[in-house]
């Protein structure tokens, strides 16, 4: 079963509750910490010399964090909370009424708490150099990169990881599927749009990271980061929703006595 097609916090109450959100904020910052690690060892050490060309660090930074994304899907923690580590998800999956709305609150503040988290971890594991050469791994447009496009860029991306969930959520034969596919969706997302946009497509991803390194600069687009893939997430459960329940005219020998509706899961 998927960890996101049913989570327990959907059905239960009280102490398992509290263990789902406690699952989201440490699963949220074991990615960070793996991302701002990721980025320390292969852009900030001696490694560097050997991957010389900045696609090839992103692709390797990529790889190693969609790995880290999917053993958290997979984990026995990522069951317990559905495994949303993104607030573009939880919002999305609400949407679609696949996750009660009551919990997005608590959800929302695990995975960005669990973002300043992680990132602080890093920064006690590894020192200075975090703040001195990485800046935190803060993610940052290209000069290239309007508000604009990197609004848009930021949507369209969680959009398209959002609903590639979606439709593995559609049929419970593939949700196993789940974590590894939106892992690689991920990756690409961060390979493919990196040196544009910083490829984030989660609100939970720059928070951190922005917090730690106080640059002033970071403030004037963090709330991009944090609003277009909310929007992002947004259209594309709206949508689903729509799809979900739209109605569907019977054949004309049933004489319209009879309309239907689709559910949510696609059974």
């Amino acid at each position: 079963m998927s960890t996101i097609a049913c989570p327990p916090a959907r059905r239960t109450t009280g102490a398992t509750a509290w263990a789902a959100m406690v699952a989201e904020f440490a699963l949220t910052g074991g990615v960070l910490f793996v991302v701002v690690t990721a980025v320390r060892w292969v852009t900030a050490s001696p490694l560097s010399r050997a991957l010389p060309k900045p696609y090839l660090q992103l692709a390797l930074v990529a790889v190693i964090v969609g790995a880290a994304l999917a053993g958290a899907l997979s984990s026995p923690w990522g069951r317990c909370s559905g495994g949303h580590l993104n607030p573009a998800v939880t919002l999305g999956l609400w949407l679609t009424g696949a996750f009660p709305g009551r919990r997005v609150p608590a959800y929302f503040a695990a995975q960005l708490s669990g973002s300043v988290a992680g990132t602080g971890l890093a920064r006690l594991v590894w020192g200075p150099v975090l703040g001195d050469r990485m800046a935190y791994a803060a993610v940052e447009p290209a000069p290239s990169c309007s508000p604009t496009l990197l609004f848009t860029v930021e949507a369209v991306s969680t959009a398209a990881v959002l609903t590639v969930t979606l439709l593995l959520m559609s049929r419970r034969a593939w949700t196993r599927w789940i974590p590894l596919a939106r892992s690689a969706a991920t990756a690409v997302v961060m390979i493919a749009l990196g040196t544009l946009t910083g490829g984030s497509a989660n609100p939970a991803r720059p928070f951190g990271p922005a917090l730690w390194a106080h640059r002033p600069g970071d403030w004037s687009h963090l709330w991009l980061y944090l609003v277009a893939p909310l929007a992002g997430a947004a259209l594309t459960g709206g949508v689903a929703r729509y799809q979900a329940y739209r109605p569907v005219h019977p054949p004309k020998s049933d004489g319209g006595r009879s309309r239907e509706r689709r559910s949510e899961s696609g059974r």
